[in-house]
């Protein structure tokens, strides 16, 4: 049976936790990548020649495998990784990891089990990386990108810095614009480029290939990213260690720095040393001049300027920022007055807060665009700190935010409440202040109490009007739910409470706006159902769910009541937990007959369905004996109950019990009606007994029928279930969830605007002094004077 990749990965990490041993998961990376790494470059390149990484004699995976169980496996372990490094330039690299430290893997046997049980993780035959090409090489990617995640998680707060996000660094690479049309000799920089994650997920987006440039301070850190830069097919990149800013590593021959087409960074937050071994009053790289020097003890415009002096002057990047860079004072102020005025912002979009791994204090990318950048004439801001789902103990943009936020910027659409262009004059007037919330307002609509409406009832004007988006899509239902009051400025409800949900789904105008939602995806069904059915191994996962998933976006586009974003939502939800890991299956093994892929509901509902409801009349026939027991047994418990002396220590009654007592009393006539009693009781057991026979035979018998129609199921009948009664019937499901969605928002709706204006005061007051009048009444027949 194939294993779904995300199960796969998931023991994988598991696996790995519970030998993690006495270091925390900041140091554990290190080992598991290791391995992870030798793993990879042993299937990929053993045995080639002229291979970008060579696997010499005596240091492969392989020679790891044959070390399993040996007294020296920490000592050899360490020699065969280092055969690799001394072969590939790799010293420094992969031999951070000592895997014969006796304080963090164990001594003597222990040591020895751990090593072992760890390479046999990695010996899995399901992790095979010969013949996968970098760019679709899932599983690699998918593996290192749920184990850097998983490490991010458990290294704590000042460990997980390490790794940005994949949902954040996708949506910087989009905005910068790299894409099919980048060119392999363009070039990419990431001045603190942690191990990587920002500078793979750009390269990502270019099909032909980026020239990559980082830099990182922390020298295991550097050691991760060679390590994933090679594990993601990118050998060539240029990965070095030091200070970016008191030490830049990428200079021109004249000394001066060198420049990039693009930038990414997500650089530590306000850091206190920024500034310990140089002068930034005389900086030789210039990086102040014209904008002023930051404080000495906040280094996030340091970090800022620098990557604005690193891009060429067309030069585009997207740079990660804490929200107090957008309106601190004094010479912060003067530095962002000085950069908004050169016009190298384009953009900034505000991300909601507990993002990141080493903080939880909400960040901002600042789009930097040198393009064009004397005649820009405002700043586009968007505000997308709420879409976000939690995620453990973090918050996580969905695939929804991600695309969301990309469209808004890269179309620069103005969207109520989420973003707008900002005009550079606006700005100035607000003293060069770009905090988001002064130009975005993203506060929903105070929801007001009418005082008039309170005193004299009916429902206000205003209510009715806040739901026009309803009734500019079905005209004649407000007229059906409504009519205006006696006063000018207010209506009256025409129906009960009661009633509001089913008029609604009843009218004709939702049913033609239903009909017309299922029409579009009805369409949509049938453009992709021949190449759902049709997948095969040379179907790239990655075009197909795009091709589905852009075009599902598409057709919902512009439909008022529903947002295109959570239809998408939808499917790629369902692609990520559950599509995906089908696909891969297909992709591996072809349309076989899986219990995976094929769930065995599936074949019950469309083979076995009589079978089935033989087995749930029985289910509910013994629902209703156990009902009749549970009477029976209160009935003729307690103090003088029949059955409350025949319980065991357990408050449990066996059948041998009854059966005891019945031959006890069964001659003697005293106790005809406890001897009934006790007969219906032990009818009411066998009954029940015979139905669960009944029940386990029934099914016994469903599961090998189930069991011969997995044997006998054609690849033709195994993509019917596949596509039609499994992938096409979810997404079919979401849309009726979200027509019944607008159909309760709306009746809720007006139900509350119903209650709330139901009982005027004056009513109120005159059931207060009914109330009042009754107690006073029933008071005085007792006896008390009020």
């Amino acid at each position: 049976m194939a294993i779904k990749k995300s199960e796969l990965y998931s023991s994988l990490w598991k696996s790995c936790d519970e030998l993690r041993g006495g270091m925390d998961a900041s140091q554990y990376k290190d080992y598991i990548l290791v391995l992870l790494f030798m793993r990879y470059v042993t299937d990929k390149y053993y045995g080639k020649k002229d291979a970008l990484i060579e696997v010499p004699e005596g240091g492969s995976f392989y020679d790891l495998v044959e070390l399993k169980g040996k007294k020296e496996i920490g000592d050899e372990t360490n020699k065969v990784i280092r055969k690799m490094a001394d072969a590939n330039d790799l010293v420094g690299v992969i031999t951070v990891a000592d895997f014969n430290d006796s304080d963090k893997l164990g001594k003597g046997q222990s040591m020895v089990d751990r090593l072992t049980k760890l390479i046999a993780i990695f010996e899995d035959e399901k992790l095979n990386f010969a013949g996968n090409g970098a760019e679709n090489d899932d599983i690699l990617g998918d593996a290192y990108e749920y184990l850097m995640k998983h490490f991010a998680t458990q290294s704590g707060k000042s460990k997980g810095q390490f790794y940005t996000p994949a949902e954040v660094s996708r949506i910087m690479a989009k905005v910068i614009g790299i894409d099919k049309n980048t060119r392999q000799d363009q070039t990419i920089y990431d001045p603190t480029c942690g191990s990587g994650s920002l500078l793979l997920k750009a390269a990502d987006e270019a099909p032909r290939g980026v020239t990559i440039y980082g830099q990182e301070k922390d020298n295991a850190t550097v050691a991760l990213a060679k390590m994933n830069m090679i594990l993601h097919g990118n050998e060539m990149a240029e990965i070095r260690q030091e200070d970016t800013i008191t030490t830049p590593e990428f200079k021109n021959h004249d000394g001066t720095l060198k420049t990039f087409d693009f930038a990414v960074a997500n650089p530590p937050f306000s850091t206190k040393s920024w500034s310990n071994g140089i002068d930034p009053q005389h900086d030789e790289f210039d990086r102040f001049i014209g904008y002023g020097i930051p404080p000495a003890k906040n280094g996030d415009y340091a970090f800022l300027l620098h990557f604005i002096k690193s891009l060429k002057s067309k030069g585009k990047g997207a740079i990660i920022l804490p929200h107090g860079v957008l309106f601190r004072g004094n010479v912060e102020a003067e530095i962002r007055k000085n950069i908004i005025r050169k016009g190298f912002i384009r953009g900034i979009i505000g991300l909601p807060a507990n993002l990141f791994f080493g903080t939880g204090i909400p960040a901002a990318i600042i789009v930097i665009d040198k393009e064009n950048a004397e005649s820009r004439k405002g700043i586009f801001m968007t505000d997308a700190s709420k879409g976000f789902i939690k995620d453990g103990n973090k918050n996580r943009l969905r695939e929804q935010d991600v695309h969301k936020i990309v469209d808004v910027f890269n179309k620069q659409l103005e969207i109520p409440k989420y973003s707008r262009m900002v005009s550079i004059e606006e700005i100035e007037q607000n003293e060069y202040n770009l905090n988001i919330p002064r130009y975005i307002d993203n506060q929903e609509e105070e929801d007001i109490q009418d005082i008039e409406a309170h005193l004299l009832g009916g429902i206000p004007e205003a209510d009715i009007k806040g739901l026009d988006k309803y009734w500019n899509t079905f005209p004649t239902l407000k007229d059906k739910l409504f009519s205006k009051a006696d006063r000018e400025g207010y209506y009256q409800l025409n129906v009960s409470k009661d009633e509001i949900k089913n008029i609604i789904l009843d009218h004709e105008e939702f049913k033609n706006y239903a009909n017309e939602i299922h029409s579009i995806i009805d369409a949509w069904i049938y453009r992709h159902k021949l190449a759902l059915e049709s997948i095969n191994n040379e179907v790239d996962p990655k075009i197909l769910i795009k091709e589905l998933s852009e075009d599902i976006l598409q057709s919902f586009e512009g439909r008022v009541l529903i947002d295109n974003y959570d239809i998408y939502q939808y499917l790629m939800t369902y692609w990520l937990e559950t599509m995906k890991d089908d696909v891969y299956m297909i992709l591996e093994n072809g349309w076989i007959a899986d219990k995976d892929l094929v769930p065995v509901e599936l074949i019950i509902d469309k083979y076995l369905n009589s079978e089935k409801e033989i087995i749930e009349d029985l289910e509910a026939e013994k629902a209703e004996i156990v009902t009749q027991k549970k009477e029976f047994e209160e009935e003729h418990s307690g103090e003088e109950g029949v059955l409350e002396d025949l319980k065991n220590d357990k408050g449990n009654i066996t059948k041998g019990s009854i059966k005891t007592r019945i031959k006890e009393i069964k001659d003697n006539s005293e106790f005809s009606d406890e001897l009934a009693i006790l007969n219906d009781y032990l009818e009411i057991i066998d009954n029940e007994s015979l139905v669960n026979k009944q029940i386990k035979d029934e099914t016994k018998k469903l599961n090998k029928q189930v069991d011969a129609k997995y044997e006998n199921l054609s690849e033709t009948e195994v993509k019917e279930l596949v596509v039609n009664d499994k992938w096409i019937p979810f997404i079919i499901n979401e849309i009726h969830g979200e027509l019944d969605s607008i159909s309760h928002r709306l009746s809720s709706r007006i139900k509350e605007l119903a209650e709330r204006y139901y009982e005027t005061v004056s009513q109120i007051e005159s059931d207060f002094e009914d109330f009042k009048n009754k107690v006073e009444e029933h008071l005085k027949r007792m006896g008390f004077v009020c």
